[in-house]
């Protein structure tokens, strides 16, 4: 059977691979609750919008998941 005429140009989609197990680690000790905290708060007062100031707090949060 011919793929000419397919959409996406009958390339064949790959399943994407999950990143290495233990490469983003849970957060046990809580070291960025409060960062956490403070963005979730922030989610419900503007009730799920992606606001420039939730933005910014996620951007926290996770730089502090990366450095611990």
């Amino acid at each position: 059977m011919s793929t000419f005429g397919s959409p996406g140009g009958g390339s064949i989609p790959t399943k994407p691979t999950p990143p290495e197990r233990g490469s983003f680690p849970l957060d046990h000790d809580g070291e960025c609750k409060q960062v956490m905290i403070d963005y979730l708060s922030c989610i419900k007062k503007v009730k799920g919008v992606n606001e420039n100031e939730c933005r910014a707090l996620a951007k926290s949060y996770l730089g502090c998941r990366m450095d611990r």
